[in-house]
């Protein structure tokens, strides 16, 4: 694109000659230069619009197409391949160019339009987990918090993620703030959340008693949007920066949980003691004039009464103390709680409808498990009772035709029929002439007989079909047109 001086000085040598050529050399450019700008004026159009190109316009829809279909995330090159299987004959950097054009174009109808957030003092806390350092071959991870009004920033060093380790931090959280702000804002952890219904977040039920007992509101963010609570987030991934050992920091690794304690704590004086860059004040100053409006916290720290958790293997059982625990099978990939109560072991499932106990078992010792029957369903195979289950399409048409069918399936495997799926494909096609019913009560005939052989099928359904009632017609034995001995010469013997 020609700046303007240049772009009026093109105009001016052309309406000075009338000529492309002519003013071309006057104004030191291309001709074609020359007449599109020309062209462009003459239908009133912007001087500055990007002139398309005469290649691309017949697939600008299609151009436009793939990017809105990729949400502006397709490649120049595979819309360039695209193309040219429907015959675009342009270079690739052209199609670079329209592609560009089209995906700035979508940008501006789909770009996101932030409101500030004007925190109010006392009111919100957020927090999130950073994943920390290795300390002997264990994974740790970093509880990160921050007070939004006054920046105050909490970094907590944590072996897991449970919710016993989620109410801890709170309560340590808390009580370094001082006092207890009105919200609370995270992620949609399992320990937080436990599921979304119409994109309604469902609390997990432990969690809403914690907040009750400090009197303070827990809320979630939107799923996979960390935009939603971008505080914490820069809380995470600068703490991550100084407490990680990475080629950036040169870090040494931790010897000890205690010594990654004691960075965290570092770590947190210095965020807390320096200038904020956004409210130019520092945090240890800021959260004094907080805590006036804060609430007290608790005396007492909020306990669990579950006991631990454990998570129920595939096979549905638990293991405690290295020994394995039956419960029931639709707890599959379920965390419960167990404790042990006298010689018993109790498992509790604290689901969002509320705590209920699921099992209970005496204790056993390793190698010796608790398996309850009634936790697992019946049988669903049983070998003595095969049911064909279809895989392939040509069987489910085949098993579609009715329980006949079945049972000819079962009964020509058992007896060794030879080119099985081949007489299937001829029952399908039966069955596409003649209907179901017919050939459903031919195939259950073949079964009971245990006619498998080729032509036995088809010698059944014509039979079927030509008897006068239709081939639903019901044949009754007339035992007075019976040509069998009768027994009646049998009647003095042994008298």
């Amino acid at each position: 694109m020609k700046p303007n001086e240049e772009v009026m000085e093109i105009l001016e040598a052309f309406d000075l000659t009338g000529s492309y050529r002519a003013a071309a050399r006057l104004a030191r450019c291309d001709p074609k230069t020359v007449a599109r700008y020309v062209a462009l004026r003459d239908v009133g159009q912007e001087l500055h619009a990007t002139a398309r190109n005469s290649i691309t316009v017949s697939y600008l829809d299609k151009i436009e197409e793939l990017v809105e279909r990729s949400k502006g995330d397709v490649r120049a090159d595979v819309v360039h391949d695209k193309l040219t299987a429907m015959g675009y004959e342009g270079s690739e950097r052209t199609t670079r160019r329209a592609v560009a054009t089209a995906k700035e174009a979508y940008e501006r109808g789909h770009r996101r339009i932030f409101r500030p957030w004007v925190p109010e003092p006392g009111l919100w806390f957020q927090w999130d987990w950073g994943q920390g350092p290795s300390i002997w071959g264990r994974d740790t991870q970093l509880w990160c918090a921050w007070l939004a009004w006054s920046r105050f920033r909490v970094i907590i060093p944590t072996w897991d993620k449970t919710l016993p380790t989620v109410i801890a931090c709170i309560d340590e959280t808390l009580r370094a703030f001082g006092g207890v702000p009105t919200y609370a804002l995270t992620d949609n952890e399992k320990t937080v959340t436990s599921t979304h219904i119409c994109r309604i977040a469902v609390r997990h039920p432990d969690i809403v008693a914690a907040s009750r007992h400090y009197g303070m509101v827990i809320h979630t963010c939107i799923p996979a949007d960390p935009q939603s609570k971008g505080g914490v987030e820069a809380t995470v991934r600068i703490a991550k920066a100084d407490l990680v050992p990475t080629n950036a920091n040169l870090l040494d690794s931790y010897d000890s949980f205690a010594e990654l304690a004691v960075a965290c704590r570092d770590t947190m004086d210095r965020f807390n003691s320096r200038e904020h860059r956004e409210t130019r004040r520092v945090p240890n100053d800021a959260i004094k004039d907080e805590r006036a409006r804060l609430h007290p916290v608790t005396d007492e720290p909020h306990t669990l009464a579950f006991g631990t958790t454990r998570t129920v293997d595939r096979d549905a059982t638990i293991r405690y103390g290295s020994a394995r625990y039956s419960v029931p099978h639709t707890l599959v990939g379920e965390r419960l709680w167990v404790r042990v109560a006298g010689d018993e072991l109790v498992v509790v499932d604290a689901s969002p409808r509320g705590a209920r106990e699921v099992a209970r078992h005496a204790l056993t010792t390793p190698g010796n498990p608790r398996i309850e029957p009634s936790h697992y369903p019946e049988r669903t195979t049983d070998p003595l009772n095969p049911r064909p289950r279809p895989q392939t399409e040509d069987e489910r048409a085949f098993i579609a035709i009715g329980e006949g069918a079945h049972q000819w399936l079962v009964e020509a495997a058992a007896t060794g029929a030879q080119r099985i799926r081949t007489k299937m494909a001829r029952a399908v096609e039966l069955a596409a002439l003649l209907g179901d019913g017919v050939v459903d009560r031919a195939l259950g005939l073949a079964a009971a007989s245990a006619r498998f052989d080729f032509g036995d099928l088809e010698s059944i359904v014509d039979h079927l079909s030509r008897q006068p009632g239709g081939p639903n017609q019901q044949v009754h034995a007339d035992m007075a047109q019976n040509l069998s001995h009768g027994t009646r010469s049998w009647e003095g013997f042994g008298r």
